[in-house]
Order: C-alpha cells, then structure tokens, then sequence
C-alpha cells in the first residue's frame, strides 16, 4: 500500500465512500469498542471502524499488507493491529489512537507475522506475539512505544504459540497457550524480563480470563478447560459427552459466569462456565472466528468464516445478519440500465445484488461450488445474465433470484465473457476454448445462430455497439505473450481485424467511433473501430496487469484498475490520469461508472467490493 500511495501523490485522491468486505479468517477479528457505539474490523490492509447507529465507516491506513489480528484497550484510547509480511521483512504492529483515527505508534521488531495482540488492563502495556516463522513474545511501553522485553514465546520442545491474552485486572501477568504449550507470564519490570511458568497442556487455540482467578482456554478438539491461575492446575474440562465439532474458535466469559463458545462448525453456544453443559445453541453461516461483546454481554457481536457479521441478544440468542459480504474474489460487478441504486456482483458459488447506499444486501443468487466469471443486466431490467466456469449461461429474474433459462454445454472450457444486445434479444458469449457464440434467446428456449473461432485463447472481454450489429472481442493466449488477440467483429462476425497485442479488456467509446483496450501489458490502447489501426498508445500501469476499465457515460473520463490496487480516473482525450483511489488491499478485478457517474465501484481478488464518490467537479465541466 505505501508503494502504491507513492505512485499516486501528485494527483488528487478520489473520496472512499464505502466499503463491503470483512475478513472473518482473522480469529477474533471483529471487536465491539467500548463506547459501544463501533465495530473494528480488518479488510485487507485496512481496519474498518463502523458505527452501529449510522452504518458510517472510518477507514485506518497504514499496514503494508493484510492485518491478521487486532486488539482494543480496555479504555477504548487505542487500537493494535499486526500484520504478515513476506518472509525475511518485518511485520509492523501499529497502536492506533481512537479518538483522532490516526497512527500513535508503529512498532517493528517480529519477522513475517504478527500472530496476535493483547493490551494490559490499564493502557500501560500492549504484548505481542510473532507468527511461526518468528515465535518470539514481545512486551511494549504504550507511553514510551518502546520494546520492554522479550522471550521465545514456548519451550524449544513444544509446538507453536498461537495467541497471548492479559488478565482483567493486574498489568504484570498474561497468558499464552498453542499446540502442546500453555504458560503464565509474570513481567518483571525492574530486570526487564518476562517469566513463564508452565500448565496444563493440549491443543490449544483460545484463552480467555475470567475473575483472575480463573482462565478458559478452547481446544482444537473441541474441550474447554478451566485452569486456576495462582496454582496453575487444571480445575475442570468438558464438555464431558458432546465435545465442540471443528474445535472452539473463540471464547468469551460473561458476567453470570456463563461462557459464549464458537466453534468450528458454525455453532455459536451457550454453556455453564460450571460443567461446561450447554444452555443454548444457534447454527451460523460458516466457522465462528470472532465473539465480541457489547457492554457486559446483554448484545454480543459474532463473525465468521463465510464473511458474515450478526448480532444477537443474550435473551433471545437469535441471530440478526447486520453484514454480508463476499469470501473469495468477486470476478465483475454490474449495474442496470439507467440507474445507480443498485449493482450486481459476482463470485464463487453466488451473485449477489447490493443497495448501492446502504451496502445492504438485496438478493443472493447461489450455484454451490461453481465460479460465476461475468454478469450483466439485460437492458429492460428484466433479467441478470451470467457466465460460469461449468460451461453454462444461466439466466436469473432480478427480483427474486429465479432461474429463467439455462444454456447448456455453452462452452466447452467453462464461459468467460458475456454481453447482451440492446433489443434484449440475443446473448453473445465468450469461452475458455476462444471461442465467440451468438445466441437468440426467446422467452423459455435459445437457439444458436453464429460461432466466431478466431480467437486461440480465452475470451475475456466483449462489449457491443449500440445498434446490436458490431461488437468487439479480446482475448489472451497463455502460451505466448507476443500472441494475444483483439478482435473487431463488424456487422456481427463477418469482417474480421486481428492484431498481435496483449489486452484482456475493451471498451466501446459512447460515440463509437473508437475503442479503448487494455491489459497484461499495463498498456491502454485507443483503437479506431473503422478500420482497427492504432491512434494512440499509453502507459497505464507502473506494475502489474490492467484488469477493469469503464468510460464515462459523457465519454469525457475513463478508469481503470488491476494488480497494482490503484483505481485511476483517466480524461480521455488528454490521456493524463486526473484522479486516484488508494484503499484496495487485494488485486482489482473490474471496476464500473454508475450510470448517472455518481459514484464508482471496484472489486477485488480479496472478496472486497469498494465505493468512490466520482468527482463531482467532472460532471460539471
């Protein structure tokens, strides 16, 4: 990200509105601030801060690449948050403060990864623990940001610390625990040093301390135990008969004494911090990773592996989804004809439709274990198209999700693009073999009616002229750089322009007089369509693959987006890029102008989809 924010200084940065994305494999990732009135959360290198009342998102820059834990002190001043590196380099930790939402402090000493986070009671200490590849436990002054001490974090004959977790009371004493290792940390102020003293152990992945008297840890077997803190012995485990499936993820201690256990599975429970027995249960989309409570636990905060965020209360312990989001990376996004209220994305197993303001979601179209690659909605706003790796075209009602038409056996090597002609009566579709085919599409049959095979690779993009008789195709052949293909087919497939250059996107100029391409040679193209000569040629990217861009409905501006993370405004007749938008973590996959150019929105390799506001000034001009 730092990179990329230099690559971007001299020009101005497009406003992030908002964004749709949480990573529910980060364990204990999601925290509810003591204010009650927030949740943080990492997306990518980012830690989100949403308010609960107003939906509203704060966004904290300053990792380098992804975060993969995060703590809030007690009193709610600051926010830790650790990230992974690549191996050799290290990994920053960053002490946030709250109230400005800007850096405190940035602590380097881990290698490769900050495995987890906990601050002290009291605000004085924050303690840390590095990932495999480092195995170190570091305990930091938040007031001097400096590193007290620090020690391997378990004993050269035990397995991998996995988490660190400070009492409720007393800022000298902490707990870590992993595979094969459970320890009791006293620190030593005056000699700078931290003391283990070993316990009871198993395969451990969580811990939480109750009265200090007492802490929990969670195992990947799925037991509880209960360990006293002054004699370190074991006071109890269970659950006796019905142990916790996929293992306890994450535990959290309630005022009655009664624990909140999410384990692998998806079961959030309920159960008696006595015998361990359960009181309730509720089944939940994927693997529960976070537990988090509001106040002293009447409202509780849960998220998983599937990316989704609930609430529940403690009386009625029902869940209420207050977030979706993608899991794996969204492959297109579109919107329909005319309007910027909602959008339409696509990725493994699913299309969803979105409310463009509220982030809502609105429809989940699910394929299980099958990739949607393209989507778009047909101009009458009658129906979703969509292209999936099973070689299929399937057609989806927008409002309720249901399954119109099926094409089958579109495309040998699964369907790779797809576009729709204006009169909503013919679909043209891209496949993994190279192939382009025509197909009339009537109310519950289709028919085939043209087959282009001048492509030798995968098709990647086609965009059709207005007047339903010309579209353009571009495709990249794997083999050999030097052979990737564009194609301009005029009068629907009978006049065919090749030319030996590397794009893997298209797109129609309003006027259609010229096209714009881009691709894996970081190259944007501007093409004539009257006889496919080249007019102009620009340097779009300084690293890596161009994979969106759109043009403006006014056909005054363009952006694009790909593996450098950067969203670019370019002005198309200049060719000089007039803004940028740095907030992506993951690749971009594609990115869209809303209709009425209001607001901009770009997916990612991540799973995340981000909202710019389009500059306004440019819609005055």
């Amino acid at each position: 990200c730092i990179a990329m924010a230099e690559d971007a200084q001299e020009v101005p940065q497009i406003a992030l509105e908002a964004v749709i994305g949480f990573n529910g494999h980060v364990f204990s990732g999601l925290k509810v601030h003591p204010d009650k009135e927030h949740i943080i959360y990492p997306l990518g290198c980012t830690v989100i801060i949403k308010s609960l009342r107003s939906g509203k998102q704060t966004f904290l820059h300053g990792h380098t690449n992804n975060v993969s834990c995060i703590s809030v002190s007690k009193s709610g001043r600051y926010i830790a948050s650790g990230q992974v590196t690549f191996m050799g380099f290290k990994a920053d930790i960053i002490i946030w403060d709250y109230e400005k939402k800007e850096i405190y402090a940035r602590l380097v000493l881990h290698k490769a990864r900050v495995e987890d986070l906990s601050f002290s009671p009291n605000d004085k200490y924050l303690v840390s623990l590095g990932g495999q590849d480092d195995g170190s436990i570091v305990v930091w002054n938040i007031e001097s940001k400096e590193a007290i001490c620090g020690s391997p974090a378990s004993a050269q004959s035990a397995g991998h610390c996995l988490t660190i977790e400070y009492t409720n009371l007393n800022d000298e004493i902490f707990v870590s625990a992993g595979n094969g290792t459970l320890r009791v940390w006293e620190l030593d102020l005056a000699n700078r040093k931290i003391r283990p003293t070993e316990c009871q152990t198993g395969q451990l992945k969580r811990i939480i301390p109750n009265d200090d008297n007492y802490f929990y840890c969670g195992t990947t077997s799925g037991d509880i135990l209960k360990v006293n803190l002054k004699t370190m012995l074991l006071n109890s485990c269970g659950p006796v008969k019905q142990k916790f499936s996929k293992g306890v993820n994450t535990l959290k201690v309630l005022k009655t004494g009664d624990l909140l256990v999410g384990s692998g599975d998806g079961m959030l429970s309920l159960c008696s911090g006595g015998n361990f027995k359960t009181i309730k249960s509720v089944q939940l989309e994927g693997g529960v990773t976070s537990v988090t409570l509001r106040g002293d636990g009447q409202q509780f905060y849960v998220g998983t592996e599937a990316a989704q965020i609930y609430s529940l209360g403690y009386i009625d312990f029902k869940p209420e989804l207050i977030a979706t989001n993608h899991n794996s990376a969204v492959k297109d996004v579109a919107f329909p004809f005319g309007t910027s209220e909602l959008f339409a994305t696509c990725s493994q197993n699913d299309i969803r439709v979105w409310h463009t303001e509220s982030s809502k979601e609105l429809l989940r179209i699910m394929v299980p274990n099958i990739t949607c690659n393209a989507l778009g909605f047909m101009q009458d706003g009658r129906s979703i198209f969509s292209a999936w790796n099973d070689g299929k075209i399937r057609v989806f009602t927008p409002e309720s999700g249901k399954l119109k038409l099926i094409i089958h056996n579109a495309h040998s090597m699964g369907v790779t693009a797809i576009a729709a002609t204006n009169d909503c009566k013919r679909i043209v579709s891209g496949g993994g073999e190279g192939q382009v085919r025509v197909w009339e599409i009537f109310k519950d049959s289709y028919r085939l009616i043209e087959i282009m095979k001048e492509h030798k690779a995968t098709v990647n993009c086609i965009k059709i002229k207005s007047n339903d008789k010309e579209c353009v195709t571009a495709s990249s052949d794997g083999a050999s750089s030097n052979n990737r293909h564009l194609i301009f087919a005029i009068c629907l497939m009978n006049q065919m322009v090749l030319s030996n250059t590397l794009f893997n996107v298209v797109c129609y100029h309003p006027e259609e007089f010229q096209i714009i391409t881009s691709g894996t040679d970081r190259k944007i193209g501007y093409w004539e369509v009257y006889d496919g000569s080249a007019i102009r040629e620009l340097e779009g990217s300084l690293s890596g693959a161009i994979n969106g861009m759109h043009i403006s409905e006014d056909g005054k501006y363009f952006v694009t987006g790909g593996d450098d993370k950067l969203l670019k405004l370019w002005h198309y007749s200049d060719g000089e890029v007039t803004h940028v938008g740095v907030g992506h973590s993951g690749s971009i996959t594609n990115v869209r102008i809303c209709p009425n150019s209001r607001c901009i929105v770009s997916t990612s390799a991540d799973g995340a989809i981000l909202r710019w506001r389009y500059p306004q000034t440019l819609n005055h001009e």
